[in-house]
């Protein structure tokens, strides 16, 4: 095909898939919807790894993304076609497999295509990570895809690299850049900012945005497009989609994206630590936002290792309490099932295996946690909105302590506990929970690893140049705060956007405004304090603010807040996802000027 790039000079990367399960018709938009060199996936997540490490438990030629070997069935030939490279980490745990499936798809489909893979960051058996670790997975830079890319591949699959990896690696390779030469620093953190922005697909394009709603009444991101980048060779570039696809690109959907999962001003990799405080952003036009002026740094000497392992077992009821005396009613059930879960050797129901009475259960759940969730209204005109939600959790070593012993309990009530008496669905017998843990080993000792199409392999060395992590000093706050003047109780949510997420037990919110005036209100209302007292989920964890002034944006880490992470469910959202909408519902004293 012709060369239909407006400008030759400049890398044109697009993302299609922000995790697994993501729009599965994604890569074919991408390659048949404008110009492009390169498409990325972003497969892998905490909990991803945690269920591909489950997976090769049952099956050790598994452990990688097959969604993406159904995507490349058409999409292979597409690119081909089209000269577009393709990078994905959708290796998960077995990049040699996904690329020896890759090969034979593509002699099966006829596509002629160089397929080479980066691996080295299972590091499983390199040492004693304690008992029950189903994977341990060092986070790897980009030198690894951009060794491979060198070399002429035309699909590379990895497993865990960092998510600006897929970016950082295809631009190194286009440009020339070195991670071990310090004048390109400052272009790789460019790329790190730009990898962070396209790694969750259309986050960047209106997805979960705050402000969706401007933009025709939520229409305008019913089908947002998947986002793309105009790369320069000095780090800059402009985040863009292709022509006449739903959602919007502006100010807000970059902000958000880039306060995502992040934390502080120094936002480290493998390749280069990125200096979020220096981001500049700027609207060219409509749904074209320039990235530019971020400064880089040597990263740090060591890696981060990603652990799942099995925590225990878990089971988890769901009572309805509907109408008057929501209160009296769950403290009747909670000593109910408190009486039954104590009376070992008689609480089980008769005749039924593995209930309380069963021999070789003789204790109740190690765990037992109680929510009542008010989600009931006085003179309700529906059942449902007239219901509370009581959620019983019990987590144990033992399957036997969480299962029928729990379930038997709670069946049993159910013609002796409160009126109205029923559950969301029947009782299970529970199942297993992951916990998620990060550790840190030296650069040096992970042995990441380029195989190129041919089989030859490179080993990747480790950056000559390291610096290790410190904070940011606080910069000043924006001039003085706004004059006294007169206030209006509302959302937050009026005047700031926010977007949250989870970093294994951590939650992190980011929150923006979008004028200067705003910013100086902002700043100097919303303190570490100030979210405890607006979150009272948090107030005993410690709360960490990151204040990035380019950015008119706050980043807040509540440390421990989701327990032992994602997997292990240990709040009604484990994720934290929504944490940032329930802190833009809250009501403050916001001065009227801003409204």
């Amino acid at each position: 095909m012709p060369d239909t790039r407006p400008d030759p000079g400049v890398l044109r990367i697009a993302n299609a898939s922000g995790f697994y399960g993501d729009r599965f018709d994604a890569l074919r938009e991408m390659l048949t919807g404008g110009p492009l060199d390169v498409v990325t996936g972003d497969y892998l997540a905490e909990l991803t790894m945690l269920i591909l490490g489950r997976d090769r438990l049952k099956n050790p030629a598994s452990g990688y993304a097959k969604t993406f070997l159904r995507q490349l069935e058409e999409g292979l030939g597409l690119a081909h076609e089209r000269g577009v490279k393709i990078v994905a980490n959708a290796g998960g745990l077995n990049p040699a497999g996904l690329a020896a499936a890759v090969r034979e798809l593509a002699d099966r489909v006829g596509v002629p295509v160089r397929v080479a893979h980066v691996e080295g960051d299972d590091l499983l058996t390199a040492r004693d990570w304690g008992e029950g670790v189903l994977t341990a997975n060092a986070y790897l830079g980009g030198a690894g895809i951009t060794e491979c890319l060198r070399a002429g591949a035309d699909v590379v699959v990895t497993g865990r690299v960092t998510d600006a990896a897929l970016v950082t690696g295809p631009a190194a390779a286009h440009f020339g850049w070195d991670s071990h030469r310090p004048g390109d620093l400052d272009a790789l953190a460019g790329a790190v900012a730009v990898g962070h922005v396209l790694e969750c697909g259309t986050q960047a394009t209106g997805g979960n945005y705050a402000f969706f709603a401007a933009h025709d009444g939520g229409n305008g991101v019913r089908r947002p497009g998947f986002p793309l980048a105009e790369l320069h060779a000095d780090g800059s570039a402009v985040i863009t989609k292709h022509p006449g696809t739903g959602g919007i690109v502006d100010i807000g959907t970059v902000t958000a994206q880039l306060l995502y999962e992040t934390g502080g001003a120094r936002y480290a990799g493998p390749d280069v630590t990125a200096r979020l405080d220096t981001v500049r952003l700027t609207q060219e036009g409509p749904d074209r936002v320039r990235i530019s002026g971020v400064r880089g740094e040597a990263p740090p000497p060591t890696l981060k290792v990603g652990l799942n392992r099995i925590g225990g077992w878990r089971n988890e009821i769901v009572f309805v309490l509907t109408g008057l005396d929501v209160d009296a009613k769950a403290r009747l059930v909670r000593d109910q099932v408190a009486d039954a879960l104590a009376a070992t050797g008689v609480a089980g129901a008769a005749g039924v295996p593995g209930a309380a009475g069963a021999v070789g259960v003789n204790k109740p759940p190690a765990e037992v946690r109680w929510e009542l969730a008010r989600t009931d209204r006085a003179d309700a005109d529906t059942e449902e909105t007239a219901s509370a939600l009581l959620r019983l959790v019990v987590r144990d070593s033992d399957p036997d302590a969480v299962g029928r012993a729990v379930s038997g309990a709670a069946v049993e009530l159910a013609l002796g506990s409160y009126p109205g008496f029923h559950v969301t669905a029947p009782p299970g017998k529970g199942a297993p929970y992951g916990v998620f843990e990060a550790a840190h080993v030296a650069a040096a000792e992970v042995p990441h690893t380029a195989v190129l199409p041919d089989g030859t392999r490179v080993r990747v060395p480790t950056p000559v140049r390291t610096r290790s992590l410190e904070p940011v000093p606080e910069p000043p706050l924006p001039g003085p705060p706004l004059p006294v003047g007169p206030t209006r109780r509302a959302p937050l949510g009026l005047v700031a956007g926010a977007r949250s997420g989870d970093k294994g037990g951590d939650a992190n919110v980011g929150v923006w405004v979008t004028t200067d005036a705003a910013w100086r209100w902002l700043a100097h209302e919303l303190t570490a304090d100030r979210l405890r007292q607006l979150l009272p989920e948090t107030a005993d964890s410690p709360v960490t603010r990151h204040v990035l002034p380019n950015l008119r944006a706050l980043n807040f880490t509540v440390q421990g807040l989701l327990g032992e992470g994602v997997a292990a469910q240990a709040r009604f959202d484990p994720q934290a996802k929504a944490l940032g909408e329930w802190l833009r519902s809250r009501h403050v004293d916001i001065p009227e000027v801003l409204l």
